[in-house]
């Protein structure tokens, strides 16, 4: 079960980066948005945000950084590797000056296991997780909007083409990149008293690891 439980955020980040390869790029600076993400959820828990509001709030903050990365390779034509490299370290770099490198603490009771308690969150984590899995093979294989993923990473110009707008598609890869991120943050830093500010460094090689092998 611990096995599973900690290799939940890399998952969960792994279902973004699968989209976001087969759309034909990369995205670098996914340790540096899962831990953004995550002080920003525990911020927003020692604010006296509800939980929901605290899970709505994180998942529009990884959605923004994933729009960031979308819009300097989709509009400005940076390509992916370059574009999340510096994003990395912007945030990365500003997360550090931005909280002197202190780490998250006194969290609320009601962050920890999104206040569900130990025992009730960690099925519900598996159970959440196994869904957005489920749902994002269902989508990739099944539907037209899966499918354009990979006619814009085949082709870009044949996929505008037949219609498509392979820039939009592109940085729709990116958000969902942006918001499973978030999602691997709360899956993560939900499990702790603390939010280290260092965190997420090597994440991104794993979770390519973990798409391509």
């Amino acid at each position: 079960r611990n096995l599973i439980i900690d290799n939940l955020p890399i998952l969960s980040a792994a279902i973004g980066m699968t989209v976001v390869i087969i759309a034909g790029q990369i995205d670098i600076s996914i340790g540096s948005q899962f831990v953004v993400c995550g002080v920003i959820s525990g911020l927003a828990a020692k604010a006296g945000l509800p939980m929901p509001f605290v899970i709505v709030t994180t998942l529009a903050a990884g959605a923004f950084l994933g729009a960031i990365n979308g819009v300097l390779t989709a509009r400005f034509g940076i390509p992916a590797i370059i574009a999340t490299l510096a994003t990395m370290v912007i945030l990365r770099n500003g997360l550090i000056r931005a909280t002197d490198g202190d780490w998250i603490q006194d969290l609320p009771s009601t962050y920890q296991w999104l206040g569900l308690g130990q025992a009730a969150a960690q099925p519900v984590y598996i159970i959440l997780v196994a869904v957005f899995f489920a749902a994002a093979a269902w989508a990739l294989r099944s539907t037209a909007a899966g499918r354009s993923f990979y006619a814009v990473g085949c082709d870009h110009e044949a996929a505008r083409r037949v219609g498509l707008n392979p820039g939009t598609i592109i940085l729709a890869s990116f958000v969902l990149m942006g918001v499973l991120a978030a999602a691997a943050s709360l899956f993560n830093f939900t499990r702790y008293p603390t939010i280290e500010s260092n965190a997420g460094v090597g994440l991104e090689l794993k979770v390519i690891a973990a798409v391509v092998v």
